[in-house]
């Protein structure tokens, strides 16, 4: 087949699936945004266009959601609508097996996957945190305040973050040692360059011991001292806040929380949440496609649908429950998210091949 210029068939299927796609995609993201605003409204204190950018932000969060639903969804609403009008027999009856009428709504669902995956990695991640300031009347309050963590051989605290500034107000590194205090860092302030913090106008005071007993201090001014290499500011407000990250920010945590020997399971959940989790949508989709009946004979119209719904509905939530395993650490999100995903598709390609010329 020529991608350049597909046959008749292909654009065919692959507009009418395209329609179908837009119209559920849009369709339940709308729906979701505008229950979401009226669940609180009431809440809501800021002004009218401050309301229509809520509801644009729920419906960004909609989107990325319920995306992958609305690819089966989709793939179900097509192949139910050519089975009733007889026109996928006819497409048989013009020598088209099941390989070459499922491809063109394999493309587009693979397409549609990869899209949202490279919204992922801006700030269309964001949009749930964005619509959360907005309801909580916070558009100007972006500090981020009392950080405790570890930084490689340290610990860090962090009076005040502002991660719109990138800045930090009043920042303190100390290195512990055998119960000791080795030496402490404090600075006024430190300012973000892109890859590490600088901190501005340092006291380092070093604590000298002899014979186990702390004797003395040495104090050093430094005018800039260089640190947290790696730590955006949205990576730290995430990691000590609980807010969003896309997957450029996520893996970039994932690296530093095993340098630091950190418990990276909430990180990597989220990761596999946005990569790996929504390709069962297209495994629905070849299975789905392969199961559903081909002729409209041999089809319970109602049982169909009701039977294909569900099989979303619940694979979708077990995916969702394990998710939310594998995040709050009961299992690893290697459990939780890849292997179901991989029995999933171990099982899709199996019935590709089993049934693919089977016209029942």
């Amino acid at each position: 087949m020529n991608l350049s210029y597909p046959s008749l068939h292909f654009r065919y299927l692959a507009n009418l699936y395209i329609k179908n796609l837009l119209s559920i995609l849009f369709g339940l993201s709308f729906a979701f945004a505008a229950i979401d605003y009226f669940q609180h409204v009431e809440q809501l204190n800021v002004a009218t266009n401050y309301k229509i950018l809520y509801i644009f932000y729920m419906w960004q969060e909609a989107l990325g959601l319920l995306y992958p639903l609305a690819i089966v969804f989709a793939l179900i609403m097509t192949k139910l609508s050519l089975v009733k009008n007889n026109t996928m027999g006819a497409l048989h009856a013009f020598g088209y097996d099941k390989k070459r009428l499922f491809l063109p709504m394999f493309i587009v669902g693979s397409i549609t996957y990869a899209v949202f995956l490279i919204l992922h990695t801006t700030e269309f991640s964001y949009a749930k945190d964005k619509a959360s300031f907005l309801l909580k009347n916070e558009l100007g309050e972006y500090q981020v305040n009392d950080l405790f963590f570890k930084y490689n051989d340290t610990f860090v605290y962090i009076n005040n973050l502002d991660p719109i500034e990138k800045k930090i107000e009043d920042i303190t590194i100390f290195k512990v040692e055998e119960s000791k205090v080795h030496y402490t860092i404090n600075a006024p302030y430190a300012t973000f360059d892109g890859e590490k913090w600088t901190a501005h106008d340092a006291t380092l005071k070093t604590h000298i011991y002899e014979e186990n007993e702390l004797k003395r201090y040495r104090v050093e001014k430094k005018e800039q001292i260089e640190t947290l290499e790696g730590y955006k500011p949205k990576i730290i407000e995430s990691l000590y806040e609980g807010k969003a990250l896309n997957i450029i920010d996520a893996y970039t945590t994932w690296k530093l929380l095993r340098k630091q020997n950190l418990s990276s399971n909430k990180i990597r959940s989220s990761l596999y949440d946005k990569i790996i989790v929504p390709l069962f949508s297209i495994a629905l989709l070849l299975i789905i496609f392969f199961k559903l009946p081909f002729h409209a004979r041999m089809m319970n119209m109602g049982f169909v649908i009701a039977l294909s719904l569900a099989a979303t509905f619940v694979t979708w939530g077990i995916l969702f429950g394990l998710s939310q395993m594998g995040a709050n650490g009961i299992l690893l999100p290697e459990l939780t998210a890849i292997l179901p995903i991989i029995v999933l598709w171990v099982y899709a390609i199996y019935v590709y091949i089993t049934d693919e010329r089977s016209l029942a």
